[in-house]
């Protein structure tokens, strides 16, 4: 059977003031763990890590351990800007628990190639026993990761795969080109569960599926099937619900707020929904929940 995992991209709960609302953030955590995914990503774009401090992030990082270990696993994200500051939040996450790891590369200023691998060999040496992902995500990032690098990446012991975001089919399909069969390749596009697999991905990172998971272990399930009708159907569901919710963490929290999960807000300066999209939210929420 054809690996097709679901790792789930979480967001974070921040009240009105802008403070970090750990119980709300608890709560999400909780609803994702009776998912049925595969994984949980924490702490990446989706959970607003930009915006959270060293010590917030060690609450988040325990929360998380606490309430999802026991039901999936639970990839602790530590991209910052410098090898530095990337390396303190691996040791943060090790010391409670965490043993799979994601960093993005380094952001805002630009690097090279080489400077990246010294990046990542500092992060990949912090992980120690644990495993390590590299997420690629140059629209946000500004800085790319090459095929040729990613090559080498893949040949440091505990880089077992990365998480490539806003890149298309045929980049899947020149990183899967140059890594090793058994080296993990998720695509951050949450609609292209399927195909992101034909072009050689072995799963999604999907944020929508922290609000509505069903459509997605449907679609996985369809197409396991081999059932070309079940498989339309079921991707025609997923793409309402991404066209609805997409990578918007303000619309992820009005669904939370509208299932009575959580009642958080974001941190960062994100447009609310307005009451068209507030009405689009209530109705996938009533279609596919």
């Amino acid at each position: 059977m054809t690996r097709r995992d679901i790792v789930t991209a979480i967001p974070t709960s921040f009240h009105a003031d802008g403070s970090l609302d750990l119980e709300g953030t608890r709560s999400i955590y909780r609803y994702v763990a009776a998912s049925g995914n595969e994984g949980a990503f924490v702490l990446g774009t989706t959970g607003e890590f930009p915006a959270v401090d060293e010590a917030e992030f060690a609450s988040l990082v325990g929360v998380a351990l606490e309430e999802l270990r026991a039901h999936m696993r639970v990839i602790v994200h530590v991209g910052r800007p410098s090898a530095y500051e990337a390396v303190r939040r691996v040791r943060i996450a090790r010391e409670l628990g965490a043993r799979e790891f994601a960093a993005l590369t380094p952001y805002y200023l630009a690097s090279t190639q080489d400077a990246l691998y010294d990046y990542f060999k500092a992060v990949a040496e912090a992980v120690g026993d644990g495993e390590l992902f590299i997420y690629i995500y140059p629209k946000l990032s500004g800085n790319a990761v090459s095929p040729e690098l990613l090559a080498r990446l893949a040949e440091l012991p505990n880089v077992i795969g990365a998480k490539i975001s806003e890149l298309s089919l045929d980049d899947i399909r020149a990183y899967r080109a140059v890594v090793p069969a058994d080296f993990v390749l998720y695509t951050g596009a949450d609609r292209d569960l399927v195909a992101a697999g034909e072009a050689g991905a072995q799963g999604v990172v999907s944020g929508v599926s922290s609000v509505l998971p069903k459509p997605f272990r449907a679609l996985a399930a369809a197409a396991d099937s081999g059932d070309p009708a079940l498989l339309a159907r079921a991707q025609a569901d997923v793409d309402d619900i991404v066209s609805v919710i997409g990578g918007d963490m303000p619309r992820m929290k009005a669904g939370y707020r509208a299932m009575g999960i959580a009642d958080g807000t974001c941190r960062m300066a994100l447009a609310e929904p307005d009451a068209t999209a507030l009405a689009e939210i209530d109705r996938v929420l009533a279609t596919y929940a």
